[in-house]
């Protein structure tokens, strides 16, 4: 069985001031494309569908456009929310949807509910896990703790019961969630820039074992294309979404499942690039003056000026120049120790979590750092902001 594996497409986002929907519409026309040409017998949508909880009217317009291409392929489309997107609006409709053949798994009461296909090998079951922020789903799910490896414990669980427990037995068994997975201890994966942290409940990843005994898992949330393990996937985002992405090789995932117990077979397919992005670092006037950076003058550019200080109106002159730089960072040049200025605050908590900086001005205001029980009382209130700002998204 043939599946296309996509993810992140994060419709109606900008990049810095670039409006990307033309290059989203460009990209969902090549997936439908693809799916054709390719003769595949399910599109997997791994999550982060929109952008933002209440997408745009553009982001709106744009995925009922895809919808209708997809329901014209006469494939089962199987589509899951992720953390970008409100589970409660991607959601409406999913019964009537499922009539044209595009199933959309937003309610984790959901997650053992397969779409059933079947090929020349028998039957595959294809669950969908949307993501599972710890804390509002851990009743539902009956968790042993409000953690993200908690609440997919006890998703794969009653998948596990479902595949036990379905006649004739021998599924094979393919899982699309959302979440940050990593291959196992002291083992990471490519992050980039523009994925939003997922810490909430203290750790943010699970590792990639919770999804033993799955043939296949098609994986959201993280924008570089990438293997897990062998039976564990992410399909990346379709487009860069921040100048961290400026190496990554945007594509597709297409998968064979064969046989019973065999490894899927994975070819990646790459995207369109709508534009080039670049990273340029050196001093304002080289920049300006240098023959040697002409390529650049038609590029997406992030620049980093290396100036003792940041040059006066140094966006609007880089643009005389390069129409593109969307972002500008000053990195100051390296002085000796004994005469280098205090760090700013933005440098002393750059690359900080939230409950580090909260630690750091408790021990800079009364001289000691919290005790366990306020690190504790800390990170519940950390927590329980991000969830209440999770619950006005889903309103």
């Amino acid at each position: 069985m043939r599946f296309l594996h996509t993810s992140d497409w994060h419709l109606g986002r900008r990049f810095h001031s670039e409006d990307l929907i033309p290059a989203q519409e460009a990209f969902l026309d090549h997936l439908v494309d693809t799916a054709r040409t390719e003769s595949v017998d399910a599109v997997l949508v791994a999550g982060d569908i929109y952008d933002r909880a209440i997408p745009s009217l553009d982001a709106v317009r744009l995925f009922n456009r895809a919808l209708h291409q997809l329901a014209d392929l006469d494939v089962p489309i199987i589509m899951i929310s992720g953390n970008h997107d409100s589970a409660h609006r991607l959601g409406i409709g999913s019964s009537l949807f499922a009539r044209a053949g595009i199933h959309l798994r937003t309610d984790p009461a959901t997650c053992d509910a397969p779409v059933l296909l079947e090929d020349a090998h028998g039957p595959v079951a294809v669950y969908g896990i949307p993501y599972l922020e710890p804390s509002m789903v851990r009743t539902q799910l009956e968790a042993d703790a409000a953690s993200h490896h908690a609440v997919l414990t006890a998703a794969l669980d009653r998948i596990h019961a479902d595949l036990t427990n379905r006649q004739p037995p021998g599924a094979r068994s393919v899982v699309i969630a959302h979440a940050f997975v990593t291959p196992g201890t002291g083992q990471n994966v490519e992050e980039s820039d523009s994925e939003r942290d997922l810490s909430v409940g203290g750790v943010a990843h699970v590792g990639a074992d919770v999804f033993d005994g799955i043939d296949y898992v098609a994986l959201g949330h993280l924008h570089g294309p990438q293997k897990v393990t062998d039976r564990v996937h992410y399909s990346g985002s379709p487009l860069a979404y921040s100048f961290s992405e400026a190496t990554h090789t945007k594509s597709l995932t297409l998968v064979d499942l064969t046989a019973p117990g065999t490894a899927p077979a994975l070819k990646r397919l790459p995207c369109p690039k709508p534009h080039r992005l670049e990273r340029i670092e050196g001093l304002i006037d080289d920049l300006l003056t240098l023959p040697a950076h002409e390529h650049l003058e038609d590029a997406w550019l992030e620049v980093t000026l290396t100036d003792t200080a940041l040059p006066f109106e140094a966006m609007a002159r880089l643009r005389r120049r390069f129409p593109h730089t969307l972002s500008l960072k000053h990195q100051r040049p390296f002085i000796p120790a004994q005469a280098t200025d205090t760090p700013t605050y933005t440098e002393r908590i750059q690359g900080r979590s939230e409950l580090d900086i909260a630690c750091d001005f408790i021990a800079d205001l009364r001289g000691t750092a919290p005790t366990p029980d306020e690190h504790t009382l800390l990170q519940k209130a950390i927590d329980a902001a991000r969830v209440n700002e999770l619950q006005k998204e889903t309103v």
